[in-house]
């Protein structure tokens, strides 16, 4: 029986919308972004007395998101990426690139499933554990909070953006692969609002931002999903994104410049969320063109389904079904928004940007609609906790 997809809460209260803070194949089931098999050879110091280093490219570190492999380093432009593993000892560091960074990304950090923890990449080494661990065998999940999109986020080098190139461990400690997931995969490609901009306040910048807790983040996390999150700010079907980032087709199956995207990431599901940016242009050129789009996500994933959203404000909406209309697909599926959210009701933090709760009610009511249309289960959506620190 499929269960019903109710929001519900966390234990911690949801941040105040106003708060100003400092269908699967076999071989698709079998995928984990880079998994080591069983077996595999355990990464620890080679210096017993020193501590254990382990690499970005460790193949027992769980990535889900788009991450661009750049020397020894993991690379990502987008906000709502993540990053799972298991590890041993009784400490736990992150290592980064901030060398060309001048918008520092902000991160959560939870182990052994505490309440996250937020911290400001600004420098290149990150104590997590400044009080010792308990136990030796432990749990971790970094997700990116927000990737400013008000400057280079496309171009290597990267001035916004999340640049990982390892961790640091106990002397003798070592990394595992984690818990896996569930066995589908969602991909959601979108703007600022699949972005979470000004989820937490309407006041443009980081702190305010957060892409963890927007309607695509909490969609993936209901169905336990592999998710590629890709959203950029100010970005369009016509229109391109802030930080020199492409339009929607011109970014699509990219990193970032120069980096493609991963070909073994083959999405059982792609929820497009784009118009809103192109509200300015008409039916001519926008509905062609969005018709172009998804007949490019269709070409490069024949056995999708392609769920496209009337944008949450109704902008472009009749283009956006008949486009679907036109494509003449019964795998491209049109997802009416109408009434999920309201300005008069206070959903939005700006105006135009939906606050944590409608983020939260709107990610419901799509997995609901997913759900109902593909058969898949899914829990019902929860509202990550308040972030300690």
């Amino acid at each position: 029986m499929r269960k019903r997809h109710l929001v519900r809460t966390a234990s911690a209260a949801v941040l105040p919308l106003t708060c100003i803070l400092a269908v699967t194949t076999p071989a698709q089931a079998a995928y984990t972004a880079y998994s080591a098999p069983a077996g595999a050879p355990r990464q620890a110091a080679a210096d017993p007395d020193q501590p254990a280093g382990i690499p970005a490219t460790d193949p027992h570190l769980a990535f889900d998101g788009h991450w661009g492999r750049v020397g020894n380093a993991m690379i990502t432009p987008n906000s709502g990426s993540q990053l799972r593993f298991r590890f041993t000892g009784r400490t736990l560091a992150g290592r980064f690139d901030t060398s060309s960074v001048t918008l520092p990304a902000q991160i959560y950090v939870s182990i052994d499933g505490a309440a996250p923890v937020r911290y400001t990449v600004d420098r290149d080494l990150i104590d997590f554990t400044p009080a010792p661990l308990t136990g030796r065998k432990h749990t971790a999940e970094i997700s990116v909070k927000d990737v400013n999109e008000h400057a280079n986020r496309w171009v290597l080098p990267l001035q916004s953006g999340l640049s990982f190139t390892g961790l640091e461990l106990d002397p003798g400690a070592h990394v595992q692969t984690p818990a896996p997931l569930g066995h589908l995969r969602m991909e959601f490609l979108g703007d600022s609002i699949t972005q979470g901009v000004k989820s937490l306040c309407g006041v443009i910048g980081t702190d305010c931002d957060d892409g963890t807790k927007d309607f695509a983040h909490l969609t993936g996390k209901a169905f336990h999903a592999h998710t590629n999150q890709v959203g950029f700010g100010r970005q369009g079907i016509l229109v391109k994104g802030n930080g020199g980032v492409p339009t929607a087709s011109g970014s699509f199956g990219w990193n970032f410049q120069d980096s493609p995207a991963d070909p073994l990431f083959r999405p059982d599901a792609v929820v497009v969320n784009q118009g809103t940016n192109d509200y300015f242009l008409g039916a001519e050129p926008f509905r062609p063109a969005y018709l172009s789009y998804l007949k490019q996500i269709r070409a490069a994933y024949p056995h999708a389904w392609i769920f496209a959203m009337r944008p949450f404000g109704g902008y472009n909406a009749e283009d956006v079904a008949s486009a679907v209309t036109e494509a003449n697909d019964h795998r491209t599926v049109y997802v009416d928004t109408t009434g999920w959210m309201s300005a008069d009701a206070g959903d939005y933090t700006d105006g135009v940007h939906p606050g944590v709760e409608a983020h939260a009610r709107a990610a419901a009511l799509l997995t609901d609609f997913i759900a109902h249309t593909t058969g898949w289960a899914a829990d019902p959506v929860t509202v990550p906790a308040d972030p300690a620190g």
